[in-house]
């Protein structure tokens, strides 16, 4: 007997009704997972002008063309941010305030875009100081993924701050998907940052990173148990890494009161659970993990990659 359309529609919806905890059916309208990539994309183009476009950017026309996208970023944006609103709101609203509320928001965060600038140029800076084979800034900009998982990341970090719910996860994870970085947007992360190579690097929620801090692939910034679920909702869970740190690869540092003092080397492949004082240098000889001193540190071979 041939199974009929009708017949399996029937059966799927007989799961919506049984399994209703994927359903998202007459409730308020989500933000639109595309929609929000197209806004990503577009606001790329904001933060590096020329540099994200298929077509060359005059400086006699920059500034129409950066009207018009502003322009449609903001409408857009509003419109995003009005459905996270209408289903979280970030303080006690007004059905009838939530249009008004999600354009205050959205000129709020168009307002960070210089300031955004500003930070991201010295991640530029650092990804250039901190690869030789990096040929140009240009290079550095088009092509290093790094560059778009932090962009977007600070970006992220702007509506997190707000209590924006969902766009800002939406973002990093796309970013993600692309990057194979994990940088989520509630992280703290100071200017002059870079990730070389990148992939597989894991920044948790909670995490608090310093200036001038180098992060190498591989490297987990996490929680040392997540088994407690949402009661660790809002609680700090990852570590801090303060101002002038570079973490090898490989390298795992878990829990909320973990701090990786200023200066400090962490090597490839260590398991971090306990802070580290400022000025050490912690790595695996193959049987355990040693921290060394400042002393110590000097005696030590520099590790190159």
């Amino acid at each position: 007997m041939q199974v009929k359309i009708t017949d399996l529609t029937d059966q799927l919806i007989a799961s919506y009704a049984s399994v209703g905890g994927i359903n998202h059916l007459d409730g308020t309208n989500l933000p639109c997972k595309n929609g929000i990539v197209g806004i990503t994309n577009d606001l790329l183009q904001l933060l590096f002008p020329g540099f994200f476009d298929n077509k060359i950017t005059h400086s006699s026309e920059i500034k129409m063309e950066t009207a018009l996208l502003m322009d449609s970023v903001a409408g857009r944006l509003e419109d995003e941010i009005s459905k996270s609103i209408s289903y979280n709101p970030p303080n006690e609203t007004s059905e009838n305030n939530t249009r008004g509320e999600a354009k205050e928001l959205t000129l709020q965060f168009l307002s960070q875009l210089p300031a955004l600038r500003e930070i991201l140029t010295t991640d530029v800076d650092a990804a250039f100081d901190g690869d030789p084979a990096a040929k140009s800034k240009e290079e550095i900009i088009v092509s290093y993924p790094f560059i778009e998982a932090i962009s977007v990341q600070r970006m992220a970090h702007v509506l997190y701050k707000f209590e924006i719910a969902l766009l800002p996860r939406i973002m990093t994870e796309w970013a993600h998907t692309r990057t194979g970085m994990d940088l989520h947007p509630g992280a703290k992360i100071g200017d002059h940052f870079f990730i070389d190579h990148g992939t597989g690097c894991v920044i948790g929620e909670t995490c608090e990173i310093g200036n001038h801090v180098k992060l190498y692939h591989g490297v987990t910034i996490g929680a040392r148990s997540t088994s407690e679920g949402q009661q660790l909702a809002g609680v700090k869970r990852h570590p801090t890494i303060e101002d002038n740190v570079t973490i090898y690869p490989g390298a795992t540092i878990l829990g909320g009161e973990t701090i990786i003092g200023a200066h400090s080397t962490i090597g490839g492949n260590v398991f971090i659970m306990d802070s580290v004082s400022p000025h050490s240098l912690v790595i695996y000889d193959g049987l355990d993990m040693r921290v060394l001193d400042k002393q110590e540190k000097r005696k030590a071979s520099e590790f190159q990659i």
